[in-house]
């Protein structure tokens, strides 16, 4: 990071207290919901956050973290103790930023486009690997965010599934800024478009991820059929952008 950077004791036992806490939440919620504990994965999401942070959750036992941006992934990921982590791109990848990107992670999660899938596809084989990837939905029809609207969704599944390089593991998605009982009801129908995916057994097409829910929201995301919950600030505190 910065030269001027100076690790805050008080804040990295925040942060162990706080990681602790948001696993009992999700895992209370998935008992809630009638689900299995392990069922449900917290990933850490790292946007901002200095390496000795992140660090100090790895070393707590957490096995999955988030990226939004590939730069500062790129920049930071040599100073993470990474052995046995997954890792995910979950924000919006600009496909001139998609060269730098694939091989480089285990998943990227924020597919918003058939463009960006074609980019995706075109690097991997170039490569030589397959990169897991999700289906972004903006199931808000927002227009200040990226995905694919919910009435294109399978038709965007069909034409992402015909090309090379990529596997397709699942769904993501952010509803609008809203109270948890509306967020229940976006997460309710991303669950229906994903079981109803699933059912439909496409080739290279694996319905195993739905990713959805952070940290205002993420107990609501359990209980309507989230497996993975996206958690930044509820863990490192609000996030200080440099």
């Amino acid at each position: 990071m910065t030269e001027e950077f100076l690790l805050d004791e008080n804040r990295l036992k925040s942060v162990e207290e706080n990681y602790k806490r948001v696993l009992d939440h999700v895992k209370e919620s998935a008992v809630r919901a009638g689900r299995n504990e392990k069922d449900v994965r917290l990933m850490c999401v790292t946007k901002t956050v200095e390496p000795p942070y992140i660090n100090k959750v790895l070393e707590l036992g957490a096995d999955l973290i988030g990226e939004n941006r590939v730069q500062e992934y790129l920049g930071k990921r040599d100073e993470l103790n990474l052995s046995g982590v997954e890792r995910h791109l979950i924000g919006h990848l600009q496909t001139n930023k998609v060269r730098q990107i694939v091989g480089e992670v285990d998943m990227i999660e924020s597919v918003s486009s058939l463009k960006l899938a074609k980019e995706i596809s075109k690097v991997s084989v170039s490569k030589g690997i397959v990169t897991p990837c999700l289906i972004e939905v903006n199931i808000g029809r927002e227009e200040s965010k990226s995905g694919i609207f919910s009435e294109a969704l399978l038709d965007a599944v069909y034409e992402m599934a015909e090309l090379p390089g990529m596997k397709i593991k699942g769904l993501m998605s952010i509803p609008p800024v809203c109270e948890n009982d509306e967020a229940r009801k976006y997460f309710a129908e991303m669950k229906q478009y994903f079981i109803d995916i699933k059912d439909k057994t496409i080739d290279n097409v694996d319905m195993e991820v739905l990713s959805m829910g952070m940290s205002g929201d993420y107990e609501a995301a359990v209980a309507e059929g989230s497996n993975i919950v996206r958690v930044g600030s509820a863990i490192f505190g609000a996030r200080k952008y440099f």
